[in-house]
Parts: structure tokens; C-alpha cells; sequence
């Protein structure tokens, strides 16, 4: 008896049935509450010119110490360092990890007024720029999001530019001082000018706040309260007090430098930096075809509760929140190979964390095959409220290049941690990732000093998602012959910039191929007036075209110019064809390069594959048949084949002009034209 057919069923099937859909549909609901998230896209602004991601592997990969003195554009050292720590209003530290060119910012860009810019905090600033490239990073346009259930959740913890204003007196107060500072704007700011709907939070936990934020985006992503986030943190140091209080509690090293896990920690250096990763639901990702740089595994937050004192940090805490990310990841002890340590070096800290993961891990690691750890701080100091995210984007990047980066200042292991006990091994050099067969997960920890501690652990990307291109048959496939590459921005001198920039992306990455530069650069960014358009065959023709183009050359192929506002927008519209105008390898040149047409026309095949006279004959084989002869022919010109085959060329190559951004204001047929016609139109 079929159970499908619930009139035949006894009472006691129709409850099995029940108890099956009922069983059903709570592991449907477990499996979202652990759904795994992918990062699609990253952008940064860190010390050492660390301005991408890729700069910033740089500094990682090639052991970069980034800390300096401090700038005189932050303030004047002579005034405020004493080497005698007791000095009273005076620091003794000289260093700090200093980002590039804080006070530069293109208000115009985002809308934003001069007077409401001067009282702009540059966290602020910081925030929409990285946002903004992090979006391009994962291939989203920007302008696209618009009412989207796009989240923002941004961990942000200093007021640095808040007391500058304020000590020039209240005179300088004015309409902006109250949304220009304020944390809440500092999230809200983003989803203001991208027009985003879904939640927003500005998150401050102190040190823990980025890793805090990423893990509520997750949570909201998860509950179905967006469909994309944005996440991350920032800090910047503007003003010398916050220093100066962290030197009275003699929480910063002398030297300038994190030297975490080794003898000489004596506290830490203070950096600064702003990360912004972007996160999907993973099967949301792979069905999109997302670039996935990563995967979030699991996550846990946690607090430290009535230790011996407010700002130390609680062993039994660290240990619980590992053991807590390793539970809703199901996931055991032995799968994680890597730990980005909270890493502070200082020498209260540091021991109470090595022995918290050594607790976790010590009885599925050995001496022989070691948990590897390190510490981001010790390349760009302790970037506070971005102090998260700038560990968890470590960790992603070594994931992509399937390395770990050294960790530096580790001269002297501290006799505080028992090592010779511990199955742990700081990483002092660049090391390919070893696993021995297995898949590459690493954790990262944050801890603030406020008690709230968090741990999210990550996985390299799937393995079908790093070749998960349509497969076709090999003498199907075939190279585009001609490729269209289409820049835009807001003016003349910034298209040049970007121009120049593409230039140069072009010459040094030869191993991208240029249909993949040309389809994310079209679909990818935002379209400004400013525009520019370059048709070429291969990438050396393109980049020695926009070479010329800079140089002021007349070029065949490339096209410029500005779409003023009064330029008027023409309506478009589609005319969908009918019986008559079928032909053999029709469409065949864009079924073979064009992805989307491929797959629409593989769509329509499957849903005909139900039909019986497409039984014993298919789509493909009618259009595009291995020999044609009159046969071939012949059949394609049968009524029952010919109106299913132009449905399907025809809804093929709309779809195909909507994914490059071209849709019909009006939609017209004539005979089977009409249900394509019909389909389609909104």
C-alpha cells in the first residue's frame, strides 16, 4: 500500500506519516540553527599598507613587524612621553600600529556634506570605505542592495575623536556632533546610505567587540533576519588620554611591541585598523555560486563572571567557550589543527590562555603533531575594538593560501606556560598547512577585558565550491572570443584612478582569466557617470588598451563618457518571436560561452524531459545535433518540437540579457513568442 495515498491509510499509518513529516521538519529546523556561513567577501584597512586583503597576507605571509612611532599627525610625543611610568599625564610608549592617511576621505562620494565630514568620527569614515569594498570584494553591487534584508553588525569600543572635539571647547559643537560620534551611527551610517533594511548593531565588548559582532550576524543569518551581513570592527587612535590611562595600569609593553607567548612580554602595543567581512547562509552561497574565501564553522560567546578582578582574564572561561564553539559545530578537539590566540603578550594573559587551550586540545594533540598557534598583535599591535576581526581575517587568508603566517617576537618561550606539557607550537615562520588528509579548520579567540570572550571557528572552503563552474562536455566548451570590460565612477580623475588601478591588477595576477575580470567588473560594482567600456580579445590586449588610454592615446575599441542627468533613460522592450524563425545550432555559439544560457536551456530540457515525445529525443540533440542532415532538420521543424525548442532559446536569452543587468520595461509575443512573453514579464 503507498503511503502517499492518505484515503488508503490506516489511523496508525496516517500517524506514522505524521510522526515521519513531523520528524522531518524538526531536523530541518535543527539543521538551520547550525547551518555553516560562507565569508564571500573582505575588505581592510590595516598598519603596514595592509589597504586589501591581499596586502594584507602580504605583511602576514613575510613576517612584517608594522609598529612605529607615533605620528605627528596624532599628537606631539615630546609632549606627552616620559620614560618613568609614574610620571603623572605623561606615557611611556613611544609605538603604535598606524594605519595610512586617516584625515583623507571622499565625502562626496557618499553623499556626505563638508560641514557634517568635520565631525565625522574617521571610525566612521573608515566603516562605510571598507563596507563599501568589502560588498566588491564578494562580486555584490553595492547600489543593488537597496531594501535588501541585509544586516550590519560592527564592534567599535573607542571615542578617541569624541574627546578631540570636545576639548576644543562647546563652541564647536554644532547639528552633527550628536550622529557623527555616536556608536549606534557608526552601524546604522552604513545601512543609511546603502539603503539596507535588515538588523543593525553597533557591538562593544572592548578587545572582543569585532568577534562578538560576527558571531550575532551569524546568529541573525541563521534566524532568517537577513540574507546577508556585513560584519567586523574598528579602531583608530586619535588622541593621546586613552594611552595615557593604559600606561598608568602599566598594560603596555616598553619596547612597543606584543611579544606574546615568549619571556619579555611585559603588555602590549596598541594598533589600530578596520575589517569588514561579508557572510551568507552557505546554502544560500552555493546555490548563488558565491566566491567562498571560507567557512564558519561554529561560534559561542561567553562571559567571565566574578573572577579576581574585573579585567583579568578567567581560564575556566576561555576553556568553556572553546569547548561551547566546538559543540555547535559538532565538531571534536581533533579536527582543529590551528588556533589564532587572543595573544596580548602580556604576562598575566598569556599563560592563562596557552594553558585554557592546552586543556581543550591536550589529549588529541601530541609534541609529535602539534596544535600550531600564533598571534596577529604581534605583527600590527592590539587593534582593540578590530582586534576580532583582524584574527579571524588571519585565519581566513591562511585557510585560501593553505599556510600560517609566523608569529613574531617569540624568542624565549614564557617559563610561566608549562610547554613541555602541552601539545602546542607557536609558529615562527611560514609553513604550508599541513592535514594529513584531512580538512583545514582553525580557530580564533577574543577576549575582552571586560569579560566578554568569544570564539568562532572556521573551515577552508568546500572543496566542490573551488571548481563549481558548469561542467560541459569538453568539445562543447569553448574560449569567448571577444571580451567586454565596462569601469565607472563618480568623476573624471577617480575613472582615471581605477583605470590605472585595473592596469596594473591586470599585469601583475596573469593567471586570472579575463572573462572572470570582465563578467565581476560588469556585474560586481556600482555604475557611476563617469564611464568607460574597452572591448579586446585576450587579457594583453586589454591591459596595453587601458595603458593607452591612460597615456592619452586614440584607441580602436574603447569608449568613454558621462551620463549626465538629463540624459534621457529609453525604454526597453522584448519582442518574442513565433513558429518560422527556428534554424539548426541556433544559439549553439551561446550555449558553449555562456553560462547562463547553457543553464536555462538545461532547465527547459529537464521540465521536457517529463513530456513523452522528448523521451526518446532531447532538447540538445534537436538544436544541436553531432551531424546535421535533413533528418536533423526535418525534425526541428515539427510543430511539436519546434514550439518547445523557440520557448527555450527564447527564455534562454532572456535570461541571459537579465544577468547582465538588461531588463524590459514591456514584454510582447507573437504565438509561442506570447508564453515566453508571458513567463517572463513581471
Amino acid at each position: 500500500m503507498e503511503l502517499n495515498s492518505p484515503q488508503k491509510l490506516s489511523n496508525e499509518q496516517r500517524l506514522l506519516l505524521k510522526l515521519k513529516q513531523a520528524t522531518a521538519k524538526i531536523q530541518e529546523i535543527q539543521a538551520a540553527t547550525t547551518e555553516p556561513i560562507a565569508i564571500i567577501g573582505m575588505g581592510c584597512r590595516f598598519p603596514g599598507g595592509a589597504s586589501t586583503p591581499e596586502a594584507f597576507w602580504d605583511v602576514l605571509q613575510n613576517g612584517v613587524d608594522t609598529i612605529a612611532e607615533v605620528p605627528k599627525d596624532r599628537w606631539d610625543l615630546d609632549d606627552y612621553y616620559h620614560p618613568d611610568p609614574d610620571t603623572p599625564g605623561k606615557m611611556y610608549s613611544r609605538y603604535g600600529g598606524f594605519i595610512d592617511q586617516i584625515q583623507e576621505f571622499d565625502a562626496n562620494f557618499f553623499g556626505i556634506s563638508p560641514l557634517e565630514t568635520n565631525h565625522l568620527d574617521p571610525q566612521h569614515r573608515l566603516l562605510l570605505e571598507v563596507s563599501w569594498e568589502a560588498l566588491e570584494h564578494s562580486g555584490k553591487n553595492p547600489q543593488q542592495l537597496k531594501k535588501s534584508q541585509t544586516g550590519v553588525f560592527i564592534g567599535i569600543c573607542s571615542n578617541d575623536y569624541t574627546n578631540n572635539v570636545l576639548s576644543q571647547g562647546l563652541e564647536q559643537m554644532n547639528a552633527y556632533i550628536g550622529s557623527g560620534h555616536a556608536h549606534s551611527t557608526a552601524s546604522g551610517r552604513i545601512s543609511y546610505i546603502l539603503g539596507l533594511i535588515g538588523p543593525n548593531l553597533a557591538v562593544d565588548t572592548s578587545c572582543s567587540s569585532s568577534l562578538v559582532s560576527i558571531h550575532l550576524a551569524c546568529s541573525s543569518l541563521r534566524n532568517q533576519e537577513c540574507n546577508l551581513a556585513l560584519a567586523g570592527g574598528v579602531n583608530i587612535l586619535i588622541s593621546p588620554e586613552s594611552t595615557v590611562g593604559l600606561c598608568k595600569s602599566r598594560m603596555l609593553s616598553f619596547d612597543g611591541r606584543c611579544k606574546t607567548f615568549d619571556i619579555s612580554a611585559d603588555g602590549f602595543v596598541r594598533g589600530e585598523g578596520c575589517g569588514i567581512i561579508v557572510l551568507k547562509r552557505l546554502s544560500d552561497a552555493l546555490a548563488d555560486q558565491d566566491n567562498i574565501l571560507a567557512v564558519i564553522r561554529s561560534s559561542a560567546i561567553n562571559q567571565d563572571g566574578n573572577t579576581s578582578g574585573l579585567t583579568v582574564p578567567s581560564g575556566p572561561s576561555q576553556i568553556a567557550v572553546i569547548r561551547k564553539a566546538l559543540a555547535n559545530g559538532g565538531l571534536e578537539p581533533a579536527d582543529v589543527s590551528y588556533i589564532e590566540a587572543h595573544g596580548t603578550g602580556t604576562s598575566l594573559g598569556d599563560p592563562i590562555e596557552v594553558e585554557a587551550i592546552g586543556t581543550v586540545f591536550g589529549k588529541t594533540h601530541s609534541q609529535e603533531k602539534p596544535l600550531m598557534i600564533g598571534s596577529v598583535k604581534t605583527n600590527i599591535g592590539h587593534t582593540e575594538g578590530a582586534a576580532g576581526i583582524a584574527s579571524f581575517m588571519k585565519l581566513v587568508l591562511q585557510l585560501q593560501y593553505q599556510k600560517i603566517a609566523p608569529s613574531l617576537h617569540f624568542n624565549q618561550p614564557n617559563p610561566y606556560i608549562n610547554w613541555s606539557q602541552l601539545p602546542l607550537q607557536v609558529s615562527t615562520q611560514l609553513t604550508p598547512w599541513q592535514t594529513n588528509g584531512k580538512t583545514r579548520i582553525g580557530g580564533v579567540s577574543s577576549f575582552g577585558f571586560s569579560g566578554t570572550n568569544a570564539h568562532i571557528i572556521l573551515e577552508e572552503a568546500p572543496e566542490k565550491v573551488k571548481s563549481q563552474n558548469l561542467k560541459v562536455k569538453s568539445e562543447d566548451k569553448l574560449e569567448l572570443t571577444v571580451h567586454l570590460l565596462t569601469l565607472s565612477a563618480k568623476t573624471e580623475t577617480a575613472l582615471g584612478e581605477l583605470v590605472s588601478s585595473y592596469q596594473n591588477y591586470l599585469e601583475t595576477h596573469p593567471e586570472l582569466g579575463v572573462a572572470d575580470i570582465c563578467y565581476t567588473a560588469n556585474i560586481g560594482r556600482a555604475q557611476f557617470n563617469h564611464r568607460l567600456a574597452v572591448i579586446a580579445h585576450n587579457q594583453q590586449e586589454l591591459i596595453e588598451k587601458l595603458r593607452q588610454q591612460q597615456e592619452g592615446e586614440e584607441v580602436a575599441g574603447i569608449y568613454s563618457g558621462e551620463l549626465t542627468n538629463k540624459t534621457t533613460v529609453t525604454k526597453i522592450a522584448f519582442l518574442f518571436t513565433g513558429q518560422g524563425s527556428q534554424y539548426v545550432n541556433m544559439g549553439r555559439q551561446l550555449y558553449q560561452q555562456a553560462p547562463t544560457f547553457r543553464e536555462a536551456i538545461h532547465q527547459c530540457e529537464e521540465i521536457l524531459s517529463t513530456i513523452e515525445t522528448f523521451q526518446e529525443t532531447s532538447l540538445r540533440d534537436i538544436l544541436y545535433p553531432a551531424d546535421i542532415d535533413e533528418s536533423n532538420s526535418s525534425l526541428l521543424d515539427q510543430t511539436a518540437y519546434t514550439q518547445p525548442a523557440l520557448f527555450a532559446i527564447e527564455y534562454a536569452l532572456y535570461k541571459l540579457w537579465e544577468s547582465w543587468g538588461i531588463k524590459p520595461d514591456v514584454v510582447m509575443g507573437h504565438s509561442v513568442g506570447e508564453y515566453v512573453a508571458a513567463t517572463v514579464a513581471e
